[in-house]
Parts: structure tokens; C-alpha cells; sequence
């Protein structure tokens, strides 16, 4: 019996968009309504309700309980990260709007492209800001059945030069100068992903520890060393790739043993590291990861446009 695929979620098309936002205090208004959804602005340095609003600057306010001899003056981008930029609010939703809405991403250069800037600079800036605002500081630890997978990201040792070649043997096995992401996902859930120095037993652990509720349903991992010591804590069942097995079924467990979700997450991820960006630095790296979370965790919220400007 075919599984039955859930409805796909309809999310803000161009047209929709063009008639949400037709000018900057459209922008500033659904900003503001998402900054303060109570209605009542507070004041971003003090968090004061003893706020008045400015009649003659728009989108301005005033805290008097901010400084002693002088007032506070504040706006709807105080704080966010649209401050002390000089491009317009309207342009700031579009490429928010244009991540979003882009699977396997969007590059600097498209950007730059579609929006007319007149400097790269400008479009990999906004990009990255926007990255940063998508970063989930705040998340509930997993539950249910979970799967934990590692992946590695960058060209192999013995393409690159010499001197920037990993310690992989022969300068191109294993993972040799390549950087590593671990993930979790709840299956028909959310997923972590966190760049990590290695993949040790210490480090695979304390990502499971921080990320997955020890009163998970199962575990599943695939049968790497350093997953070895989790089943002390948690129920864990493992799949050995090295023989053939990807899937396996067992009565006495609650679910089947199988990674199949996690590497489908990294198969999205690796597709815009390939096919969109080419090349990501260990730098900016966790930024990329991010929004690859993000665009999974909400792929089935029609409002992800609200939720990415209410975290900006």
C-alpha cells in the first residue's frame, strides 16, 4: 500500500508578495506588527512600555525612562538586522522572501543580479545577516524516534593543492581537511545540525546530549564507533552500510532501523552546496547549515515568511 505523501503547504508566491508589500510603510508596518504582536511597543535598550510615538518622524518612538538628562529614540529596526544600513526595508523582505522560497538556496551573485545592486558586497552581506536571524537558538530537544547521522562538506584531499590538503591518507581518504555537520531529525519532525571539530565518541555524544530527550522512543545510527556508547542512556539499534544494510525491522523495537531521514536532509544540503554555492568556507559554514534548518523545520508552515521576519 502506497504511504500517503502529506499536502504540500502553499507558500507566499510572488504575486502575493508584491500585493503584501507595495511600498516601505507596508513593510514597516508588518515589521512592527510582528516585532510587537500585543500591539504595545517597548523600548529595545530598556524593554520600557513608557514609550510615545513621534508624530513627526514615522516609525519612531521615544522612551523616557532611557538615559537621565535625554530621551531614547528608537525605530521599528532598532535592534534587528536591518539597522544602520542603508537598503531600503521593502529590498530586505524581497531576498528574505527570495531565500526562502529557493530549496537549494540562493547565491550572493543571484542576488545581486535580481536586485540590481550595484556591489557584491551588498547582496553577501544582506545574505549572511539574514543566515544569522535564521539560526534557531531556542529548540525543544527531540523525541520519538530520532536519527543521528554525520556528513562531511568539501572536494576531496587530492584535488587541492598541497599545501591545503587534509591529514586523510594518501592526501585524500577519509575525511582529510574536510569540515563535518552532525544532525538529528525527529522522523516527520524537526532536525539539529551543528558543525563539529570531529567525530569522536566526546563529541557525537555531547551533540546527542544537548540535542536528543532521554526518553527518545529509539535511537538509530549507523554503526560508526563513535555512536558506540549511546545506547547507555537511550534505547539505540543500529544499521552497518558496510554490508548492504540500509533498513532492518525488528519486532521487539518501535520503529524501523534506518538513517534514511537524516541523509535526505543532507542530500537538500549538499545540493545547494553543489549546485547553487560550489564552494562554502569552514567560516561561514554554520550560517549555511542554518538556513538549511530552518527551510526544513518550517517546510510545512505556510506563514515561514512571518516566522523569519518575527527572528530578525
Amino acid at each position: 500500500m502506497a504511504r500517503k505523501q502529506p499536502k504540500p503547504i502553499q507558500m507566499m508566491t510572488n504575486a502575493q508578495w508584491e500585493k503584501a508589500f507595495p511600498d516601505e510603510d507596508a513593510c514597516d508596518a508588518y515589521l512592527t506588527a510582528n516585532r510587537w504582536p500585543a500591539g504595545k511597543v517597548t523600548c529595545p535598550r530598556c524593554g520600557s512600555e513608557h514609550v510615545y510615538k513621534m508624530l513627526k518622524m514615522a516609525w519612531k518612538w521615544e522612551c523616557m525612562d532611557c538615559g537621565k538628562s535625554t530621551s531614547y529614540r528608537f525605530s521599528d529596526i532598532t535592534g534587528t538586522i536591518f539597522e544602520n544600513t542603508n537598503v531600503d526595508l521593502r529590498k530586505w523582505f524581497r531576498v528574505i522572501h527570495l531565500i526562502l522560497t529557493a530549496k537549494k538556496g540562493v547565491s550572493a551573485l543571484q542576488v545581486q543580479r535580481f536586485m540590481g545592486f550595484g556591489s557584491y558586497k551588498t547582496a553577501w552581506y544582506m545574505c549572511h545577516r539574514i543566515r544569522v536571524a535564521l539560526q534557531d537558538t531556542q529548540f525543544q530537544q527531540l523525541m520519538g524516534i530520532v536519527e543521528v547521522d554525520e556528513t562531511f562538506i568539501g572536494g576531496k584531499a587530492q584535488n587541492r593543492h598541497k599545501g591545503k590538503r587534509g591529514g586523510g591518507k594518501g592526501g585524500g581518504g577519509g575525511a582529510g581537511g574536510k569540515a563535518i555537520v552532525v544532525g538529528a531529525v525527529e522522523r516527520k519532525g524537526n532536525v539539529v545540525a551543528r558543525v563539529v571539530a570531529d567525530v569522536s565518541a566526546a563529541t557525537l555524544n555531547k551533540f546527542i546530549r544537548e540535542t536528543v530527550s532521554d526518553k527518545v522512543s529509539l535511537l538509530c545510527t549507523d554503526q560508526w564507533t563513535g555512536y558506540g556508547r549511546v545506547g547507555m542512556h537511550r534505547p539505540h539499534a543500529s544499521v552497518d552500510h558496510h554490508i548492504g544494510e540500509y533498513i532492518r525491522h525488528d519486532p521487539e523495537l518501535v520503529g524501523a532501523v534506518h538513517t534514511q531521514t537524516i541523509e535526505g536532509f543532507w542530500s537538500i544540503f549538499k545540493r545547494q552546496v553543489i549546485g547553487t554555492h560550489h564552494k562554502i568556507s569552514r567560516k561561514y559554514l554554520p550560517l549555511y547549515v542554518a538556513e538549511c534548518q530552518f527551510k526544513y523545520n518550517n517546510r510545512h508552515n505556510a506563514a515561514i515568511f512571518e516566522t523569519a521576519i518575527a527572528g530578525c
